[in-house]
This record gives structure tokens, C-alpha cells and sequence, in this order.
């Protein structure tokens, strides 16, 4: 297959699972969408602190000793937050939805931005999305974003059922990312190191959590301020690994 099959495979799986779940969604009660977005909220959670276990990785432990791989995701999210909050990022994300909704969207359609930020952050933060578009890239084959595709497709499914229509264009910004990861992969070859990817999961490990949280309504979380950590962690982690070697 051609480089980039895995990530046009996903986006059209998420396409796919996001009309299906609108079509299911119209029909279901308001207390059974709630439910279905409190067990995202609840699933969003526990895939974050399985990424967050990576911050104690044998590659991380290795390179870095215990207990360092936390301060280093520490490091990332702290100054990566001030610098999403003095961009905006949440306000600029938000008007970007709301400017979609506004020309797609139903009137009325609460929970738009909801619906196209929540699966983004899930769809685009972890390590098949990492690996798997690096992989493909390198021409190694699309098995691993094959193998996302199916779950992606499965939770766009329900994630439109329980927040709407946005859903739908969250496929655009999944090509977006893991095409333009696959590409750097293509011309750079592989970039990050095991330490880097094991990093940058654990802090989209912590976004993912605040996202969970998000979903519950437990706390109104500003999670796209955070994602300037993402860019950060590979970083830090390269210099932190420096400085101890």
C-alpha cells in the first residue's frame, strides 16, 4: 500500500462511525446521550492514565532514572499551559467550531465544540497515532494505524451519538495530524526516539485525563491550552537525557 493509506483508512473510518452514531444518536433520550458521554468521560480517563504510565517506561528509566520522567512532564505541561492561555488556544479553537457550526451545523445544535475538539484530542494523542503514522511514513506498513482505524471508528460511533454532528469534521483535523506526521516521518526519517514518543504520551496521558474530566463535568478543564506541551515534552526530553548522559 501506499504511504498514507493508514491515515486516509482512519479518516474514513471516523467519517464512517460518526454517521452511523448520528443517525443512532437522533433517536436515543436525553438521559441516555448523557450516559453514553459520562461512560466516554469515564473510558477518556483510564486510556490517560494508561498513557501516563509510560512516564516510567524501561526507555525512560533507563535514559533518565526514576522518578525523572515526571518532572519532565511536569516541565512540559506547565510552561506548554501558560503559552496555550497567552495564545488563547481555547477561545481560537472555540471560534473555529462555533464558525463551523455556524455554517454546517444544526441550528441549535448544543454541544458543537464539544463534539469536535473531544475526539481530536482522543483520536490524536497517543502511540498508535504517533508510531503508527512514523511508521507509515518510514514505509514500513499501516498496520498499526489500520488497527486504530477500527477503534477510532467504533468510539466515533458513540461519541456522535452523545455530542452531535461535530464529530464529523473531527476527521479533517485527524488527517491533518497523522498525515503531517507521516510526512515528517517521510522526510526526516525517524525523529523521535523511544524516550521522546514514551514523554510525549505521558503528557497527552495528562491532557487526556483533564479531558475526562472535562466530559464528566466535574471541572471545566481549558484542555486546548495545554497541547503547546505536546510539542515541548519530545524537547525537554531530549535536553534532560542530554544533560544526564
Amino acid at each position: 500500500m501506499f504511504i498514507g493509506f493508514g491515515t486516509l483508512v482512519n479518516v474514513l473510518t471516523v467519517v464512517a462511525g460518526a454517521s452511523l452514531g448520528l443517525l443512532v444518536g437522533n433517536r436515543l433520550p436525553t438521559r441516555t446521550r448523557s450516559l453514553v458521554t459520562d461512560c466516554l468521560g469515564l473510558v477518556t480517563i483510564v486510556i490517560g492514565i494508561f498513557a501516563c504510565l509510560s512516564m516510567n517506561s524501561d526507555a525512560v528509566v533507563a535514559a533518565l532514572g526514576k522518578g525523572v520522567g515526571l518532572l519532565v512532564v511536569l516541565g512540559a505541561l506547565l510552561p506548554g499551559a501558560l503559552l496555550g492561555s497567552w495564545l488563547r488556544l481555547t477561545e481560537q479553537l472555540e471560534r473555529g467550531a462555533e464558525h463551523l457550526r455556524g455554517r454546517f451545523g444544526k441550528q441549535g445544535s448544543q454541544h458543537f465544540v464539544e463534539g469536535l475538539i473531544t475526539p481530536v484530542l482522543v483520536f490524536c494523542v497517543g502511540p498508535l497515532t504517533i508510531m503508527g503514522s512514523i511508521s507509515d511514513g518510514l514505509g514500513l506498513g499501516s498496520q498499526q494505524l489500520l488497527v486504530k482505524s477500527v477503534l477510532d471508528g467504533f468510539a466515533s460511533i458513540a461519541f456522535a451519538a452523545s455530542l452531535g454532528v461535530g464529530v464529523l469534521f473531527s476527521a479533517a483535523a485527524v488527517g491533518i495530524i497523522q498525515g503531517g506526521l507521516t510526512l515528517a516521518a517521510f522526510l526526516l526519517g525517524g525523529f523521535l526516539t523511544p524516550l521522546q514518543v514514551d514523554l510525549l504520551e505521558a503528557t497527552g496521558g495528562v491532557i487526556l485525563i483533564g479531558l475526562g474530566l472535562r466530559l464528566l463535568e466535574i471541572r471545566d478543564i481549558r484542555v486546548a491550552d495545554m497541547l503547546p506541551a505536546l510539542a515541548i515534552a519530545p524537547v525537554l526530553a531530549w535536553g534532560v537525557s542530554a544533560v544526564l548522559a
